[in-house]
């Protein structure tokens, strides 16, 4: 493990020229199983595959447009995609119920109605769509545990790994504080301001203090949450999917491709143990500790973002024997 301290910046992405990059409608995935992936790609599709896989709850734009573009200009072909249950992919039928959710925070046995191997099997899926026999991954969150699993699945067909305020399933690490279990799991109002209150309220609690967003942007970000499609028991299927996933601890030294992990020091909701298990575990990984950042991925940040994936991704050439292009 190369740990890498990092402090706060000061300075701010100026403002993306959206005339330079190749922007996709969002366009339609099916899958075998009969999920249905929404997605959309940035860039020359020529130029290196990066799959950006995230969180709970969180739809594909939640890897904001202005980062997308970014990572485009540093040579990528980015792809970003709803999970199953998440904005406008479909839904899932299984049922959940609250106690369900609570008994498996409790670390008690609950059948969950898909694992996270089905969603690492979705962002598969979206690869084979699109043709591609391989890609650099890139996770947030549930979205880390995601492409991590991808890339013990079936290392052929990951290029690199960059796992973002993630985990590896161990218990006691990158444990959610207590504290927020009641308000991620509470009853909300069924309008859309409701929703925009909400997640005001979260993300006043999850986000990064060392760059706090202004209300107006954390309005808009619900707005377009909201009316992209939410699920409140599709969070719960999700959730419990993070809840009952295996550790990958012992199984994450078999990793070979280059890693990246990136945490912010004042994380609530995946404590920044977890960033420092999953890059002890993976050998030859990069920590990346950011002073400031919580729970979220602030507009000041993604330049270091994005160079951090493009020198994740550099590493991992020239490809290795048996690697897919």
């Amino acid at each position: 493990m190369n740990w890498v301290p990092f402090g706060k910046l000061g300075f701010m992405i100026s403002p993306a020229d959206r005339t330079d990059v190749a922007v996709s409608q969002e366009l339609f995935a099916p899958l075998p199983g009969g999920v249905e992936l929404c997605y959309q790609t940035f860039g020359d599709p020529d130029a290196e595959p990066l799959l950006l896989v995230m969180g709970l709850g969180g739809p594909m734009t939640w890897w904001d447009t202005d980062l997308c573009m970014l990572l485009a200009r540093e040579g990528f072909f980015a792809i970003r995609y709803d999970n199953r249950d998440t904005g406008r992919s479909s839904r899932d039928a299984g049922r959940v119920r609250k106690v369900d959710v609570a008994r498996a925070f409790l670390g008690r046995r609950v059948a969950a109605p898909y694992s996270m191997g089905d969603l690492a099997d979705d962002g598969f899926g979206l690869l084979d769509h699109l043709g591609l026999r391989s890609a650099h991954l890139a996770g947030v969150s549930m979205g880390g545990m995601i492409a991590q699993t991808m890339a013990l699945a079936a290392p052929t067909r990951v290029r690199s790994l960059t796992s973002i305020m993630s985990t590896t399933g161990q218990r006691t690490a990158g444990w959610q504080s207590p504290t927020l279990l009641p308000t991620l799991i509470s009853g909300r109002g069924p309008t859309r301001d409701d929703y925009l209150k909400d997640a005001v309220r979260v993300w006043g609690l999850i986000g990064s203090p060392g760059y706090p967003p202004t209300a107006g942007r954390l309005e808009s970000r619900a707005g377009e949450t909201f009316d992209r499609g939410v699920s409140r028991a599709g969070v719960l299927r999700q959730m419990l999917a993070v809840l009952t996933q295996p550790n990958r601890t012992a199984d994450l030294t078999r990793i070979t491709v280059p890693t990246t992990v990136i945490h912010g020091l004042q994380d609530r909701m995946v404590h920044v143990s977890g960033g420092r298990a999953t890059a002890a575990a993976i050998p030859g990984a990069e920590l990346l500790l950011i002073d400031g950042m919580g729970h979220d991925l602030p507009p000041a940040l993604f330049p270091t973002f994005a160079t951090a994936l493009r020198r994740t991704a550099d590493r991992a050439t020239p490809k290795r024997p048996g690697q897919s292009v």
